[in-house]
């Protein structure tokens, strides 16, 4: 990974299963840190979200607002210093949906990470923390990590059981894999990932593109 002291990035990526879908980001990297904010564009309602994270990629806050037909709904989702998760969350309009903001408080008590429901950004954080772009001290293992999972468009919390393991690092004709799975969802894919810890190619979610 390139680590200067400080690199602006824009992105944008378009979904794969759902092709009306279009994100885009710009995520600030700093040598331990970063800030991103974004968007998402679908057939049926809008996203937009902030996040920002403390030294060693550890979420610190995380804003969402989604807005649909007649209905919105917003989180702010927010770890203390002492490992704390709390939620903020404001409901208008009748929608068929869970109720957002935390489900299990206790779950994320071993959780460091948020993970935005389609979101191909929320994966850089463990990508850089465990360095699987290099063979650097990468673990030789697979990674099982807790996240808290924004469920979209709903905008619940929910305890969240991930692998990241390290696949291949970045060479000079192609890029990082990562091999990630999702307990909670029974889900695996090898996710193609830049110089830079940022999704490429998410099977399944999202492609990006220029």
């Amino acid at each position: 990974m390139a680590n200067p002291s400080h690199t602006s990035l824009q992105h944008s990526w378009q979904g794969e299963d759902d092709p009306g879908r279009l994100d885009t980001a710009t995520i600030n990297l700093e040598s331990d840190r970063l800030t991103a904010h974004g968007t998402s564009r679908t057939t049926d309602y809008a996203v937009s979200w902030a996040l920002a994270t403390t030294s060693g990629w550890v979420t610190q806050r995380l804003t969402v607002t989604v807005h649909g037909q007649g209905w919105s709904r917003h989180l702010e989702l927010v770890r203390s210093e002492d490992g704390h998760w709390s939620s903020d969350t404001q409901s208008s309009g009748a929608v068929d949906l869970p109720p957002p903001g935390i489900t299990d408080p206790d779950g994320l008590a071993a959780a460091l990470d948020c993970d935005l429901g389609l979101c191909p950004v929320t994966n850089t954080m463990p990508i850089l923390r465990l360095n699987l772009v290099s063979d650097d001290d990468a673990p030789a293992d697979e990674t099982e990590l807790t996240m808290a999972w924004v469920e979209v468009p709903s905008l619940r919390v929910i305890p969240s059981t991930q692998v990241y393991s390290h696949v291949r690092p970045a060479r000079p004709d192609s890029p990082a894999m990562v091999l990630y799975s999702s307990g909670n969802r029974g889900f695996t894919a090898e996710l193609t990932v830049d110089d830079d810890g940022v999704v490429v190619d998410y099977p399944g979610l999202a492609r990006r593109i220029r």
